[in-house]
């Protein structure tokens, strides 16, 4: 396993000064999440990054001693460093460099299971890796070429550009092949009501997912980005209501850049929705910031007319006073919001009865007079649709009721449609 020093150099001008413990407490979950064992922090406030060290000459040196007393084989900055940075701070420090780009590229990577997480995932990597083959190479900088006696080194370099830059290329190609696929997937569901879940990783989406639509197959797991590929299930949420619920990746701060573009497929997920549901750690001391987080990265692909709904889960980890103080912010704030908790009987009751709620509005009232001796289309209407009224008007049936834009065409194709009241 192996032993990282964490590092957090936050701009004195900026808030990160005043959660750079929360920060680099996430940075140390990340960290175990990719299989490292975390043996010490530093931490320094700048003004601005140093360009060619981030850090200090000073803090640097305390760096390097750090690393040597503690045995650390890795040291993990919290924020993006450039090619030469983490080039000239490999060299002063004489141990592996990443940032914290690279370290959830990594996690990415491990988690990913299906060819189109798998081809996300290395598109980022690539796009990551292309500006740092330089820093890659260090190890044949001994080699020195002139005009007519170019080195190995250099000319793998190039190689490997040119290696890189085709499979980047073959491997957008496909993930548009894929967009296209998940356009006609989702063709297919449009007459149904959509949900998605969004949040910061570690939400507890996919319980949510798991307890409201009753599928055991989705994976529930206590680590950061558990999950990475969409997985939609039909979720029952009141008498004669269902509406799919699409589960999709965590978000997390300073998530890279490359990996937003490359899961840019995935995420339309959410631009298709009806709702979005934003479940929310509310148990978690830095809730709001995530919450933030997680707003910049929807603005960033282009969500921000979807209507959405507040999840606030975990309720049950939360101190009841804490708790009716958030429900009285909500109310005040006019936040569209349902409390609620994946583990407990009952916890989900709020969010399925909000859902309900919003697939009936979404569901057409029909009117429909039909022969009182149909008794198959009268079945019909009561399995499939939610009956608002019904009254008989000489030898027919008046039926007022709230159907499916499916059913409703159906209907009226093959009875007689009443204009309602």
């Amino acid at each position: 396993m192996e032993r990282a020093l964490l590092v957090g150099a936050p701009l004195k001008r900026s808030n990160d000064r005043h959660q750079v413990g929360e920060h680099l407490e996430e940075l140390a979950r990340l960290a175990d999440t990719a299989g490292a064992e975390v043996v010490d922090t530093l931490t320094q406030q700048i003004d601005r990054p140093h360009p060619a060290t981030y850090l200090g000459t000073g803090k640097l040196d305390e760096l390097r001693q750090r690393a040597g007393d503690r045995g650390a084989s890795l040291v993990i900055f919290d924020d993006e460093l450039s090619p030469a940075q983490g080039r000239n701070i490999e060299q002063t420090v004489g141990v592996r460099v990443m940032d914290r780009a690279e370290l959830i590229l990594d996690i990415f990577a491990t988690r990913a299971r299906t060819n189109e997480a798998k081809m996300q995932v290395e598109l980022a990597q690539l796009e990551y890796m292309l500006p740092r083959l330089t820093r890659m190479w260090t190890h044949l900088e001994k080699t020195r070429g002139g005009i007519g006696m170019r080195g190995p080194g250099e000319t793998q370099l190039e190689t490997d550009r040119r290696l890189i830059n085709h499979r980047i290329k073959v491997l957008k190609e496909r993930l548009q092949d894929v967009l296209r696929s998940r356009e006609v997937q989702r063709a297919s569901r449009r007459r149904e009501f959509r949900a998605a879940l969004v949040g910061y990783t570690n939400a507890g989406k996919s319980s949510i997912l798991r307890a409201l639509s009753g599928a055991r197959d989705v994976f529930v797991e206590n680590r950061l980005f558990a999950t990475l590929d969409p997985l939609t299930r039909e979720a029952r949420v009141g008498e004669h209501t269902s509406v799919l619920v699409t589960d999709t990746v965590g978000f997390i701060r300073k998530l890279p850049h490359h990996l937003v573009a490359s899961f840019r497929a995935t995420l339309e997920e959410t631009r298709e929705a009806d709702l979005l549901l934003h479940v929310i750690d509310v148990s978690h001391p830095a809730w709001e910031e995530q919450r933030q987080v997680v707003e910049e990265v929807l603005a960033d692909i282009g969500v921000q007319d979807t209507p959405v709904l507040y999840v606030f889960n975990k309720i049950d980890a939360v101190d009841p006073a804490m708790l009716d103080a958030l429900r009285e912010r909500a109310r005040n704030e006019k936040l569209p919001a349902v409390f609620v908790s994946a583990v407990t009987s009952d916890g989900l009751e709020p969010l399925a009865r909000a859902l309900a709620d919003r697939a009936r509005r979404e569901r057409p009232i029909v009117e429909l007079r039909i022969p009182a001796s149909d008794g198959k289309m009268l079945a019909t209407i009561h399995r499939d649709g939610e009956v608002l009224e019904q009254r008989v008007d000489g030898d027919a049936l008046v039926v007022r009721a709230r159907v499916t834009d499916a059913l409703a065409r159906r209907l009226t194709r093959d009875s007689e449609t009443v204009p309602p009241d």
